[in-house]
């Protein structure tokens, strides 16, 4: 529920310009307490300068998005909110762009062999 509730503060309950492009909350891990949280997002910008902003500005909205999770959660504690950044999904974004890099690259040389063997062939 933490998850789904901070996802949807940050999408529709903050109006500060600084966040810009896609934010995604990845994942949330609560301490057995239940006392506190690491919020962890992913964060898709035109640049790092704009996704270090937009993480900024989350960071700096964390009382207000704790407030927006105390009235949805019906527990006696609100678990204290740590932000942090994950790079796993932006890894493996670039990761499968090189595998498809790769794989091009290789037909296109399977392609020139191929071109190679019809005209020696001529």
């Amino acid at each position: 529920m933490v998850k789904e509730v901070v996802s949807d503060a940050i999408a529709h309950h903050l109006s500060d310009p600084r966040i810009e492009g896609f934010v995604s909350v990845t994942r949330v891990d609560m301490v057995a307490d239940l006392r506190s949280a690491d919020v962890y997002l992913s964060i898709f910008g035109k640049d790092d300068a704009t996704q270090n902003k937009t993480f900024a500005a989350i960071t700096h909205a964390k009382s207000r998005i704790q407030s927006l999770l105390a009235g949805k959660l019906q527990s006696k504690f609100c678990p204290v909110l740590r932000f942090y950044r994950d790079e796993k999904f932006k890894k493996t974004l670039e990761t499968m762009k090189l595998i498809d890099q790769a794989a091009n690259e290789l037909k296109k040389e399977e392609h020139e062999k191929d071109w190679d063997g019809e005209t020696a062939g001529q």
